[in-house]
């Protein structure tokens, strides 16, 4: 192969390789813009973004405790 053309082979990898990086560089911001937004809704809700799994978990027992409540209050001859 001559030495033209394996420069040639390169600046193409080359260029393939910078467009990946742009897009992922693109990706990247638009998942830090996401996760901010997703933060400031967090945050709107006074819940600590760092104790979100006990909150979830919290709500999930309260959905189920409202769940067995709303059973409970159905006529037996309806179910």
């Amino acid at each position: 192969m001559s030495v033209e053309k394996e420069i040639s082979i390169l600046k193409e990898q080359l260029e393939t390789i910078k467009s990946k990086r742009y897009k992922a560089e693109a990706k990247l911001e638009e998942l830090v813009k996401q996760r901010e937004g997703i933060l400031a809704e967090i945050k709107e809700l006074n819940i600590d973004p760092n104790d979100l799994e006990n909150e979830i978990r919290k709500m999930e027992q309260e959905v189920s405790e409202l769940l067995k409540k709303t059973k409970e209050m159905l006529p037996r001859e309806l179910l």
